[in-house]
């Protein structure tokens, strides 16, 4: 490794100390690295600049405060958590939406176009595979064993289906949608379980996400850096681990065979690099599949788990693309 010039681009916020862990062992490679936020760093003195010809000619620069990067240079791009495009500060609201969608196709487009690089993953393919409808279809092609679902808006669908779930059944949200109050506070949507006669005709004002409560003994997460697959254990008194991971305790857990080949075929399929899996495992040691997020979070796992996806990471960025 480390034999393929050129940098590693990491689009990201400057707050993100996720990726931190990596980029310090970039460095102890000696291999060079330029951090951009294309959602906020052009307002403060970054530039990006692409130039398209005949003959299928492309060049580029990125200048950041403290960085020149030739775009046709760029070895690899790990696209880990940049800000979102929003207008800039101080201008009029219609010209503010003008010019964040500007930069949303303008700057959006030529990072997700740069000839050669390795994409972790590329920005196109993680939002296809973001769509809850998707990774259930993917997971069933894929092998996994996935719970009973619907997703309806139709309020006698919904309570039909709940009714005749012996288990029970849940509520999940689509999508982490924003929430707020009447008063603005913001709220968290987690998974919870549903009683039929609680679903209401208000069902029918979108679509939503009702699945068979798995009888799971314990939850897993398996974070996939190509096909390498990092598996933890989570106990947690909660339906939804993430609601307060402060009761949560992990360690690290064998990840089954048939379940890792499901999980490489997942991937294949979304032409993904990386992806955070979540698991219900239930105690005669069946893993059900409930979702994969192509740009999950990971760095709160055990620290030799922590330091071990860091370090497959870092292999995926210095390797660049295969030729």
């Amino acid at each position: 490794m480390g034999d393929r010039p050129g940098a590693v681009l990491v689009l990201t916020n400057a707050c993100d100390v996720t990726a931190d862990v990596v980029l310090r062992l970039l460095a102890d490679r000696r291999v060079p690295v330029v951090r951009f936020d294309p959602g906020a760093d052009p307002p403060g003195g970054a530039s990006l600049t692409a130039r398209y010809g005949p003959g299928g000619q492309q060049r580029g620069t990125l200048r950041t405060v403290s960085r020149t990067l030739d775009l046709s240079e760029v070895r690899s791009v790990w696209v880990r958590r940049p800000s979102p495009y929003e207008p800039p500060p101080g201008m009029a609201e219609r010209d503010g939406r003008f010019a964040a969608a500007q930069a949303f196709w303008g700057t959006g487009g030529i990072l997700a176009s740069l000839p050669g690089a390795h994409y972790v993953n590329h920005p196109w393919l993680i939002r296809n595979a973001e769509y809850k409808p998707a990774q259930l279809a993917a997971a069933s092609r894929s092998g996994f064993l996935v719970p009973n679902t619907v997703i309806t808006e139709n309020p006698e669908e919904a309570r039909e289906f709940c009714s005749r779930q012996p288990g029970g059944a849940v509520y999940k949200p689509l999508w982490d949608s924003r929430y707020r109050t009447a008063r603005g506070a913001a709220r968290q949507v987690w998974v919870r379980g549903v009683d039929p006669a609680e679903i209401t005709d208000a069902v029918s004002v979108c679509p939503h996400l009702f699945q068979a409560e798995v009888p799971k003994a314990f939850d897993v997460r398996v974070t996939a850096v190509g096909d390498r697959l990092f598996g933890v254990r989570i106990e947690s008194p909660d339906l939804d681990w993430r609601r307060r991971q402060d009761l949560m305790s992990c360690a690290p857990v064998e990840v089954p065979g048939p379940v890792a080949r499901s999980v490489g075929a997942y991937l294949a399929e979304f032409r993904l690099t990386f992806g955070t899996f979540d698991f219900a495992v239930t105690a005669d040691g069946s893993w059900y599949f409930l979702e994969c997020n192509a740009n999950g979070q990971w760095a709160w796992q055990p620290p030799g788990t922590t330091a071990a996806i860091a370090g497959a990471l870092a292999d995926q960025l210095e390797k660049g693309a295969d030729t």
